[in-house]
C-alpha cells in the first residue's frame, strides 16, 4: 500500500472540501456544517488507513510521491512522511472533526457566514497537512506561508475582542519569520546543487562551508522559533489565542505551532548538524527561560484564553530543551510532547470555549462558583487542566518525563531548572480552576441562564475522544512511540550525537 498516493490525496482532500463548503449558500448553514464534519471524518479515515500501512521497521521516509512543478528550479510536488510527520498528520486528522463539532454554534449567522467559517477550517487543514507532508523544501516554504491566510481570516473575521489587531500581529510576525527562512531556502538552493529535494539536500548540504551553514541554520531557526513560538518570539500568541474562536485556537496552538518544532527537527538538525550543535546552548537557555517566564505570566492572567496561550509557551520550552538535548529519550519525548500537548491543550481550549460561550466573557473574575451549576463541565475543565500540567496517568506526563530524564543525562542544570516549571504549572492550573468553578457562586451568574445548563450531548461527543486518548496514551503510549522512535534515532544520527552510556559504580566512584 506504500505505492498508493496517500499524501497527495490526503493533502488535496480538505482543499476540495473547502471549495464545496464555501459554495453552499449562507442560508444553508446547517448543511455546510454537516458537509464539513463528514469531510473531516473522511480525512480521518484515510489517515488511519495510512497509519496502518506505515511500516515501523521499514524505510525512514515512506509514501513517497513526486510530481513535476517548476523544472527550471528543480522544485517538485514531492511528498513523504517519516514517523514524526505521521503522528502530526494523525493529530490534525483527530482534532479537525472535534473542532468542527465544537464550533457548531460559534458563528452568529445574522452577522457572519457559517459556510465561510467552516470552509476556512478545511482550508487550514489543507495547509497543515501539506506542511507536514512536504518533502521538497520550496513546497514546504509555500505551505508554511500559505497556512497564514485561512487563520488570518478566521481570527480577523470570526474572533472576539481586538481580533483585527491580533490577526495583523499574528500575520506580520509569521510573515517576517518566513522572510528569514526564504533567504535561507534560496541560499541552500544556490549552495547545495540547485535543488529543493530534501533527500538530495540531506547529502549535499553537508558540503556547505561551516560559517555559511550557521547563517542558513539561523534563518530557518528564527522562522521556526516565531512559529513555535519560543521565547522571546512568543508575544503574538497570547493575542492570537485570546482573540481566535476557541476551536480555531485549539488548532492554532495544538497543531499550527508544532510546525515550528517540526521544522527544527526536520530541517535545522538534519541539514545543518554542526550548526545545530553550535547553537544548542543558546536554544537550551531560551527553552528554560520560556518555561519559567511563561508560567509566571500565566499565573497572573485574568483572561482564560490568554492564560491557556501562556501555558502553551511554557510547554514549548520543554519541547525545545528535549530537541536540543540531542538524546533519543529527550527527542522522542519532544515529539510525543508535540502530540500530547495538541490533545491536552486542544481539550483545554475547547472546554474553556464552552465556558466562555455560556458566560459571554473570557474573564476569570466574571465566573466564580460555576462548578455548582455545571458540575460535569467543571470536572472536565479540571481534567483538562490536570492533563495540561502533566499529571501522572495522563499522556503529557510520559512525554514530559522523557524530556526531563533524557535532558538530565547530558544537561543536569537545565533539567533541574525546568522542573520548577512543573510546580508553576500546578499553580496556574489550580488557581484558574479554583477562581472559575469553586467557592461562592458569583451573583452575576444568576442573570445568565446559559450558566445553569450543564454539558450537552454534542459537547460530550466533542470532549470524549480527547479524554479517552489522553488516558490511553497516559498508560500505553507504545503505539505512538514505536512510530516516533526510528525517526528520532535517525535524526540523532544525522546530528552526529550518541546517547550517553549507563553509569556504573566502581571502587566507590561513578564510572562510565
Amino acid at each position: 500500500m506504500n505505492d498508493f498516493p496517500f499524501l497527495g490525496i490526503l493533502t488535496l482532500l480538505p482543499l476540495v472540501g473547502a471549495v464545496v463548503v464555501a459554495a453552499i449558500p449562507k442560508r444553508r448553514s446547517e448543511l455546510a456544517k454537516i458537509v464539513a464534519f463528514v469531510w473531516s471524518l473522511v480525512v480521518l479515515a484515510l489517515t488511519i488507513v495510512m497509519w496502518v500501512a506505515f511500516k515501523t521497521g521499514g524505510a525512514r521516509f515512506q509514501f513517497h510521491e513526486s510530481y513535476a512543478w517548476i523544472p527550471s528550479w528543480d522544485a517538485r510536488f514531492t511528498f513523504a512522511a517519516d514517523g514524526i510527520a505521521l503522528v502530526m498528520l494523525m493529530l490534525i486528522a483527530i482534532l479537525m472533526p472535534v473542532v468542527i463539532l465544537a464550533s457548531w454554534h460559534d458563528v452568529d449567522q445574522s452577522k457572519r457566514s457559517a459556510p465561510t467559517y467552516f470552509a476556512l477550517l478545511l482550508a487550514f487543514e489543507f495547509t497543515m497537512i501539506g506542511v507536514f507532508a512536504a518533502a521538497d523544501v520550496f513546497l514546504f516554504y509555500v505551505f508554511f506561508e500559505v497556512m497564514l491566510i485561512p487563520m488570518y481570516f478566521i481570527i480577523g473575521s470570526f474572533g472576539g475582542q481586538r481580533r483585527q489587531y491580533a490577526a495583523v500581529k499574528f500575520f506580520l510576525y509569521s510573515l517576517v519569520g518566513g522572510l528569514f527562512m526564504l533567504a535561507s531556502v534560496i541560499g541552500l538552493w544556490a549552495l547545495a546543487g540547485h535543488t529543493f529535494d530534501f533527500a538530495h539536500l540531506m547529502d549535499s548540504a553537508q558540503a556547505i562551508n561551516q560559517g555559511t551553514a550557521r547563517w542558513l541554520f539561523l534563518g530557518f531557526f528564527v522562522a521556526f522559533a516565531i512559529k513555535a513560538p519560543f521565547f522571546p518570539f512568543h508575544t503574538w500568541l497570547p493575542d492570537a489565542g485570546g482573540a481566535a474562536p476557541a476551536g480555531a485556537a485549539a488548532l492554532l496552538v495544538g497543531v499550527m505551532d508544532k510546525v515550528g518544532t517540526f521544522g527544527i527537527l526536520r530541517y535545522c538538525l538534519v541539514l545543518f548538524p554542526e550548526a545545530s550543535r553550535w547553537f544548542a546552548p543558546a536554544a537550551l537557555v531560551l527553552g528554560v527561560i520560556g518555561i519559567l517566564y511563561a508560567a509566571l505570566l500565566a499565573v497572573g492572567q485574568n483572561d482564560l484564553k490568554r492564560l491557556v496561550s501562556y501555558t502553551s509557551i511554557a510547554h514549548f520550552g520543554f519541547i525545545a530543551i528535549g530537541i536540543f538535548a540531542f538524546t533519543s529519550q529527550a527527542g522522542t519525548g519532544s515529539v510525543l510532547y508535540m502530540v500530547n500537548h495538541g490533545l491536552a491543550t486542544g481539550l483545554l481550549f475547547i472546554v474553556v470555549g464552552m465556558f466562555v460561550a455560556r458566560r459571554g466573557s473570557n474573564l476569570v473574575s466574571d465566573f466564580g462558583g460555576a462548578g455548582k451549576t455545571m458540575p460535569v463541565m467543571a470536572g472536565i475543565l479540571f481534567f483538562a487542566g490536570l492533563a495540561s500540567l502533566a499529571l501522572p496517568g495522563t499522556a503529557p506526563f510520559i512525554s514530559e518525563f522523557l524530556v526531563l530524564i533524557g535532558t538530565f543525562t547530558v544537561h543536569k542544570v537545565y533539567a533541574v531548572i525546568a522542573t520548577a516549571g512543573i510546580i508553576l504549572a500546578a499553580a496556574y492550573v489550580l488557581w484558574m480552576f479554583q477562581r472559575t468553578t469553586q467557592g461562592t457562586v458569583n451573583p452575576a451568574l444568576e442573570a445568565v441562564p446559559a450558566m445553569k445548563k450543564d454539558i450537552t450531548l454534542r459537547e460530550k461527543v466533542v470532549v470524549a475522544p480527547l479524554i479517552l486518548l489522553l488516558l490511553l496514551l497516559g498508560f500505553y503510549p507504545k503505539p505512538v512511540t514505536d512510530v516516533i522512535n526510528p525517526a528520532v534515532q535517525a535524526t540523532m544520527q544525522d546530528v552526529g550525537t550518541t546517547d550517553p552510556g549507563p553509569t556504573a559504580v566502581a571502587n566507590g566512584r561513578a564510572a562510565r
